[in-house]
């Protein structure tokens, strides 16, 4: 009998973790900040340049999961400008996406994919994905532009916790508690960047201070939870 309980407890306990998932404290909700993901569906996300959300995202064991190809990068239903943006990944053996910000939902010719106008803070298994021979295509990095300040990225299959700060042009990106990238958009050195990168000549990359935030299907399964922000 005593087992039963003890078993009982932490079945009870693991419940309470679940529920805990996708939703927002009474400090959080105080300070601002909105769930962009109810944990049950794929509402306030849609495809990008579409109305709608490809079958291949899916709501698994309460993630945002992308479950094989094909099923293109998806964008919020709003913009934001000056935020702060939290969630947890985790991807798939040797597996690659991206978290984009300042992405132009628009039907022009140089704005034909969520990365030819945002950019992006990488998601990758740094283990044997093969752009873990690039620095700055690692997890974390300011993708093709800025690397890591420190490796922090945990084993595929593995939650992953990040935090994106977009203030004034003041730039953070957080990865398990450490902030690993900072720059300052739209300067000089900015420029300057972008100029050095695969970006370059790109007519409308990084120009934009107010615009949606993408999550890229790169062919990978990958998994996104806990998604909120707060306006700044």
């Amino acid at each position: 009998m005593k087992n039963i309980i003890i078993i009982a407890a932490l079945l009870s306990g693991n419940m309470c973790l679940l529920s805990a998932q996708n939703t927002l404290t009474a400090q959080e909700k105080k300070d601002g900040w909105q769930l962009l993901f109810d944990g049950t569906t794929t509402q306030g996300w849609h495809n990008y340049r579409s109305t709608t959300i490809n079958p291949q995202w899916k709501v698994v064991d309460g993630a945002l999961t992308l479950t094989e190809k094909n099923g293109g990068d998806i964008v919020t239903a709003d913009e934001f400008e000056n935020f702060e943006l939290k969630l947890d990944w985790k991807i798939s053996d040797c597996g690659n996406s991206g978290l984009f910000y300042g992405v132009l939902e628009d039907t022009a010719s140089w704005a034909w994919a969520v990365y030819a106008t945002g950019p992006e803070m990488q998601i990758l298994d740094d283990k044997c994905h093969p752009d873990n021979k690039l620095e700055t295509h690692r997890a974390g990095a300011l993708y093709d532009m800025l690397p890591c300040s420190k490796a922090t990225v945990k084993p595929a299959g593995q939650w992953n916790e990040i935090t994106l700060k977009i203030n004034k042009g003041k730039a953070e990106h957080w990865q398990n508690g450490t902030k690993v990238v900072e720059y300052t958009l739209w300067t000089p050195e900015w420029d300057a960047m972008v100029a050095k990168s695969k970006f370059n000549g790109w007519k409308g990359f990084g120009k934009y201070k107010k615009g949606k935030i993408a999550l890229q299907d790169h062919g990978d399964v990958v998994s996104f939870r806990n998604i909120k922000i707060r306006k700044l």
